[in-house]
C-alpha cells in the first residue's frame, strides 16, 4: 500500500544545445489531483509528462476525507482497493452544543453500494498509492524536483520554464495541466488572482497519535466545554492517527499557534489529562472560498486548488479536485484523438466553475455559521443549535460544513433535456449511481471501458452504436429500482459516467447516435431533432 515517500531527483533530459523538448501533455503538480489526471489520460492512451518540484508525498493528514463519489472514480483508475484496506469507513457523524449530543446523522442510509460515503485516510497514503499506479504506467513520465516557474502561451500550445536540481529547460506542451496547487507558480506567471473572499477566523489542524476508544465517526462541537467559545472537529485516521480542528479566533498568530507549548494544554484540556498521546503535525489555516475567474487560458488548464480554494470543513478541496481532472481527461483524450473539437474542451470551464460555485456558496454558508460575524448572527445560530436538539426541521439549518456531494452538470449545454416521464432516477448532468447486480458484481465496474456507455433494461430498449459499451439490466432488478427504468428504457453515460440522457420508452438508436454527438460538442438541428423526435415516437 504504502510505497515510497522519498524519490530520486530525476536529472533533467539530455537536450541539444538550445533545443526545446515537445509534449503533448504537461501536468505540473504531483499532488492527488495531478496523479488522477495523469492516470486518467494514461487509460485512455495518452501520453502524460508529469512534474514535481518535490521528491517526497505531502507530509501531515493534509485532506484526509475521501467521499464516495472520489472512490468511485479511483476505482475506474485501479487504486481505490489499496485505500480501502488501508483507510478508515464512516458515515455516521454526530453534531454536539457544549455538552449535549444535538441529533446525529446518516451519510449512506441505504444499503447496496460498493464504497461507503466517506473514508478517511492520510493524503500521504493516497499520494502513496496514486504514485504507484503511476509508476506501473507507462505512458506516465514522472520527474521529481523539477519545477515548473513560467509559463508562455503559444498559438499551438505553452512553453514551460522548469528548474531542475540539475539545470533549467524548457518544454513545449500541445497542453499544460496546472495542479501546482493553492500557490500555484503557473497562474503567477500567467498574472491570474482568486477573486471570492477569505475569513478572518484562524483554525488549528493537529495529528494526534493515540490509542483511544472513540467510534469510527465525525464529531463536531460547538462551544465545546474543553474550548469556550470556539468550534472543534474530531475525525479518525488510519494507525491510530487522530486529526483535531480547533477554531482560535480571528486574532489568532499563526506561527505561536502552531508552537507545541501552545498545541499541547489545548489538546490536553479536550482529551483529558490521563491522556497519552503523540503530536505528529500542527497547522494554522485561515477559511478561504475563492477561484479563478475562468479555469482554462487557451491551452492551460488550471484543477484543483490552483483553481479553486475553499474551506475544510466540508472535505471539498481534495474531492472536488479530483472531480476537476475526472471531467478534463476523458474530454482532452477525445479532441486530442480527433473525435471531438475545441468547443468540447470548454465545457470544462462551463461544468467546474459551476461545481466551484456550488461547493464556495456552501464553504461560505459553513463559515457563517460556525464562525457568526456580530451579535445578531450568533444570536440566530445559537436559536438555530438549541431547536435542533429537539426539532427535526431546525437540523438541516445547521451548517457545520456539507460534505462533499457530486455536482450534477444539468445546466450545460452539452446533455439531452430530461424526459419527463421519470420519477426516480440521476437526470441528465448528475453521476450514475452505482447499483449491485444479480452475478455479485457492481454497476459501475461494468462501466469504465473508457467510452461512452448504454444502459439498457430488458426488450426494446435501443440498440447500441457501433463501438459503444452496453450493459443491459434487469427491467424489474435492484439497478432498475434505482433508476427508475421499466422494460425498454435506457441511459446513456459519458466516460465519466455523468448521464448524458435517459429515455423512458423505447427510442430508435439515432437518438443514442444524437446524444453522444451532443456530450462531444457535434450536435447540430438534425441531430437534435432525432433525439426529440425519437423521444415522441416513444
Amino acid at each position: 500500500m504504502l510505497g515510497p515517500t522519498q524519490f530520486a531527483a530525476t536529472p533533467k533530459p539530455a537536450l541539444p544545445l538550445g533545443a526545446v523538448e515537445q509534449r503533448q501533455v504537461v501536468i505540473v503538480g504531483g499532488g492527488p489531483v495531478g496523479l488522477t489526471a495523469a492516470l486518467d489520460l494514461a487509460r485512455h492512451g495518452i501520453a502524460v509528462l508529469l512534474l514535481d518540484d518535490d521528491d517526497t508525498v505531502s507530509t501531515g493528514s493534509r485532506a484526509i476525507c475521501y467521499a464516495k463519489r472520489t472512490l468511485e472514480i479511483w476505482d475506474r483508475l485501479g487504486v481505490a482497493q489499496p485505500m480501502l484496506e488501508h483507510g478508515v469507513t464512516w458515515q455516521v457523524g454526530k453534531v454536539f452544543h457544549g455538552e449535549r449530543e444535538l441529533y446525529r446523522f446518516d451519510l449512506l442510509p441505504e444499503s447496496g453500494h460498493c464504497f461507503p460515503a466517506f473514508i478517511n485516510l492520510q493524503q500521504y497514503h493516497a499520494e502513496s498509492a496514486l504514485v504507484a499506479a503511476a509508476q506501473r504506467e507507462p505512458l506516465i513520465e514522472l520527474r521529481w524536483r523539477h519545477k515548473a516557474v513560467a509559463v508562455q502561451p503559444r498559438n499551438d500550445g505553452a512553453r514551460l520554464c522548469i528548474e531542475a536540481s540539475d539545470g533549467a529547460y524548457e518544454v513545449d506542451a500541445a497542453y499544460v495541466l496546472a495542479a501546482d496547487g493553492a500557490r500555484s507558480a503557473l497562474r503567477r506567471s500567467l498574472g491570474l488572482d482568486f477573486h471570492g473572499q477569505v475569513f478572518e477566523d484562524r483554525f488549528l489542524i493537529a495529528d494526534v497519535k493515540m490509542q483511544a476508544s472513540f467510534p469510527t465517526e465525525r464529531w463536531f462541537w460547538f462551544e465545546p466545554p474543553f474550548h469556550g467559545g470556539g468550534s472543534a472537529l474530531l475525525h479518525k485516521q488510519p494507525d491510530h492517527v487522530w486529526r483535531i480542528d480547533l477554531q482560535l479566533g480571528r486574532d489568532a498568530d499563526p506561527e505561536i499557534e502552531r508552537q507545541p507549548e501552545r498545541v499541547l494544554p489545548r489538546l490536553r484540556q479536550m482529551l483529558g489529562p490521563a491522556a497519552r498521546f503523540e503530536l505528529e503535525w500542527v497547522s494554522v489555516y485561515t477559511f478561504q472560498c475563492r477561484r479563478l475567474a475562468r479555469f482554462r487560458h487557451d491551452r492551460v488548464f488550471f484543477i484543483g486548488d490552483a483553481a479553486h480554494q475553499v474551506s475544510p470543513f466540508g472535505a471539498r478541496g481534495a474531492n472536488s479536485g479530483v472531480q476537476d481532472a475526472d471531467n478534463l481527461a476523458w474530454k482532452l483524450a477525445a479532441v486530442l484523438r480527433g473525435e471531438a473539437g475545441d468547443a468540447l474542451l470548454d465545457s470544462y470551464d462551463t461544468e467546474r466553475m459551476a461545481a466551484a460555485d456550488e461547493n464556495i456558496l456552501n464553504s461560505t454558508r459553513a463559515t457563517d455559521f460556525i464562525a457568526p460575524q456580530g451579535e445578531a448572527a450568533r444570536l440566530w445560530r445559537d436559536a438555530v443549535l438549541e431547536l435542533a436538539a429537539s426539532q427535526p426541521f431546525a437540523r438541516r439549518l445547521v451548517n457545520s460544513g456539507r460534505l462533499s456531494l457530486p455536482t450534477s452538470y444539468g445546466g450545460s449545454g452539452f446533455f439531452v433535456p430530461d424526459d419527463p416521464g421519470f420519477q426516480a432516477g440521476p437526470p441528465p448532468g448528475a453521476p450514475a449511481l452505482d447499483a449491485p447486480l444479480d452475478d455479485g458484481a457492481w454497476l459501475l465496474r461494468q462501466c469504465q471501458g473508457g467510452g461512452f456507455t448504454l444502459l439498457r433494461f430488458g426488450p426494446g430498449s435501443p440498440a447500441a452504436p457501433p463501438g459503444m459499451a452496453v450493459v443491459d439490466l434487469a427491467p424489474d432488478g435492484p439497478a432498475a429500482r434505482r433508476y427508475g427504468a421499466r422494460a425498454g428504457s435506457a441511459y446513456l453515460l459519458r466516460p465519466d459516467q455523468h448521464v448524458v440522457a435517459r429515455w423512458l420508452a423505447p427510442v430508435p438508436v439515432g437518438a443514442v447516435v444524437a446524444a453522444r454527438d451532443r456530450a462531444l460538442g457535434q450536435v447540430l438541428g438534425q441531430a437534435l431533432g432525432q433525439v426529440l423526435g425519437g423521444r415522441a415516437e416513444g
